[in-house]
């Protein structure tokens, strides 16, 4: 891996396995202050509680970013059926509990099957879409609901890969713009008993996999690195 200055600012695309609890801005900020550039910017939002791939595009590079951000998007993870969160993951606490023991698999495969396709989805309060100029989880967190309206994505693939009530693992894939929180709650409506978000991976974006995301930790050893390389060597 090419780790001089110089690289960075002609552009490169680095690829990244978020850490959970991170903002996406926080990983574009540590890569700034790491590279000391000035032009860093992420290729699409991953919620704090979700890990997985993250596109950053440095230098003249920043300039593909709406491309990379119109790629097709993969994700796993968990649904928990039987409560709702206000944030429609575990951002807020679970409520409004009901049983899950009456569903069977057959009940989970078809209640996918109204998503998959092109769809009105509706976005979460608890999500950074601005209104007026303010992103709406900020209204959301001091219980202040604002109106939004539902917006079109596409769903080409909606499985249910294991069963453990009341968790059900699940793949996604889907056009730029989905929430997966939201495709969670609705999930849960459909079947009746209510569902949130529990744990999400994205996996893919366009041809970019996470299989071959940098974890920050070993980025931050690279750089590292080769800035004592071309010290000792007198650079």
């Amino acid at each position: 891996m090419i780790t001089d200055k110089g690289s960075f600012e002609a552009g490169r695309v680095l690829l990244f396995d978020k850490p959970i609890g991170w903002t996406s801005f926080d990983l574009v900020r540590k890569v700034r202050n790491l590279l000391k550039i000035a032009k860093v910017g992420h290729a699409g939002t991953l919620d704090p509680l979700a890990t997985g791939l993250l596109i950053i595009c440095t230098g003249k590079f920043t300039k593909k970013i709406n491309e990379y951000m119109g790629m097709e998007k993969e994700y796993t993870g968990t649904f928990t059926l039987g409560s709702t969160t206000a944030s429609y993951d575990l951002e807020s606490p679970p409520e409004n509990f009901i049983s899950t023991e009456h569903l069977t698999e057959q009940d989970l495969l078809t209640a996918t099957k109204p998503f998959i396709g092109a769809i009105m989805q509706m976005p979460p309060q608890f999500s950074a879409i601005k209104k007026d100029g303010k992103p709406l989880y900020l209204s959301a967190r001091k219980g202040i609901e604002v109106a939004v309206v539902p917006r079109p994505i596409t769903i080409t693939e909606f499985a249910i890969t294991q069963i453990a009530l009341p968790i059900v693992h699940f793949k996604v894939v889907c056009t730029t713009g989905t929430y997966i929180r939201s495709l969670a709650h609705d999930y849960g409506k459909v079947l009746g008993v209510g569902a949130h978000l529990s744990s999400l991976v994205r996996t893919r974006i366009g041809v970019f996999s996470n299989e071959d995301a940098l974890q920050i930790e070993d980025f931050v050893a690279q750089i590292k690195d080769g800035q004592n390389a071309s010290a000792a060597i007198g650079e």
